[in-house]
């Protein structure tokens, strides 16, 4: 049975950096030129192309709704006509809450995206100063209300916890309101300090361990109360998945184009990584040499990292992974990983009904990356 492929898209300016944010996003230092990097987008996805149809999209940032609606109905038009997008296909594209953006929503719609990733993060005024976001509480429900009247059925908020001084009552406070609006999905996530961001350097005053696992504890609980299954650990949902991001978790396969993006591809249990330029000047020249100007590494897994590399996704599922995807997304074998799962069984970590699925008990969930290090 194939492998499942996606696509990844990359447009890597923003507004400004958040003092968090770890990802390959530049600040505007002027208009962008849309169409010149449509047309850079194209031609790296030319290059990469695979015969499979790609089942999902994920236009991410930086700040996609930078774009106009134009911009990103001419790239999926081109991407179309390179690989016709089977009628299932999951668009998603990331968008900020600000006026700005909002009144593209429908457009966008028009566009073909059919999905909406709101980059909310808290409705706290002192948070979203503090996290260098640059909307409003009223402009993040409003986002929602726009979205909906746009046609979105699908959207997603993104909100994070363990926030600069943030308490229990704080943090139910922000998932109080995110299911009042009832979306679809919520990513429910954790601040951390990531090198090489304003935050690392300068590292607020985060809550201490204690009151982190009490605001994960009541959260899920809020979160389960209204109707919200956790089925990753930063993910839940009211409705369906994130089809995407569930790809990556399953160990599929994805095409990544933009500056910085990274895919996967895997031939014959032979499983190989790429990226593509990081800077947006650098990328926009495609001065690489070989088969893809944009790519600036590629290199295959080696079989001995397999393990934790699927392990390190799979796992993160409540449900995990059909054993038979060793064999159909690796080199590996369930035998390959038979004497480490035989341990954490006995542990009581990973659920023994191994010969059908890999997970984890509910106690190895919340130990996870132990789990994990006995793999590495």
């Amino acid at each position: 049975m194939p492998i499942p492929q996606s696509l990844y898209i990359h447009i890597p300016w923003c507004v400004r950096k958040c003092p968090y944010c770890d990802f390959n996003s530049h600040a505007l230092r002027g208009a962008i030129d849309e169409a010149g990097y449509v047309r850079h987008l194209l031609a790296d996805l030319a290059h990469d192309l695979d015969p499979r149809p790609i089942e999902s999209i994920f236009i991410g940032g930086g700040t996609p709704s930078l774009f106009s609606a134009a911009a990103i109905a001419a790239l999926l038009d081109g991407i179309n006509r390179q690989s016709p997008l089977p009628d299932t296909c999951e668009i998603t594209l990331e968008a900020n809450p600000g006026t700005f953006e909002q009144a593209k929503f429908a457009d966008y719609r028009a566009a073909g995206v059919n999905r909406l990733s709101i980059g909310v993060q808290s409705f706290d005024a002192a948070q979203l100063h503090a996290l260098g976001r640059i909307h409003n509480r009223d402009e993040a429900i409003r986002a929602v209300a726009i979205a909906e009247k746009a046609g979105f059925q699908r959207i997603n908020l993104d909100l994070m916890f363990a926030l600069p001084g943030q308490d229990v009552a704080g943090a139910l406070a922000d998932l109080r309101q995110a299911t009042a609006l009832a979306p679809e999905h919520i990513s429910w996530y954790q601040l951390t300090l990531e090198p090489n961001t304003a935050f690392y350097a300068n590292p607020p005053a985060l809550p201490d361990s204690d009151t982190q696992i009490d605001i994960y504890e009541a959260g899920s609980a809020h979160l389960s109360a209204h109707g919200y299954r956790q089925y990753e650990t930063s993910a839940w949902r009211a409705g369906a998945p994130c089809r995407h991001n569930l790809n990556y978790w399953q160990y599929g396969d994805y095409l990544g184009i933009g500056a910085g993006a990274h895919g996967k591809q895997t031939r014959d249990g032979v499983i190989s990584r790429s990226s593509k330029y990081r800077a947006p000047g650098a990328y926009q020249k495609a001065a690489g040499n070989g088969e893809n100007p944009y790519r600036d590494q590629r290199f295959t897994v080696p079989r001995d990292e397999q393990p934790f590399e699927i392990m390190m996704n799979a796992l993160r599922l409540k449900d995990g992974i059909p054993t038979a995807y060793l064999h159909e997304r690796s080199a590996l074998t369930l035998d390959d990983l038979r004497p480490t799962l035989a341990r954490l069984i006995a542990q009581g970590l990973i659920d023994p009904a191994i010969e059908q699925r890999l997970k984890t008990t509910e106690r190895g969930f919340a130990l996870l990356n132990n789990v994990l290090d006995a793999f590495l």
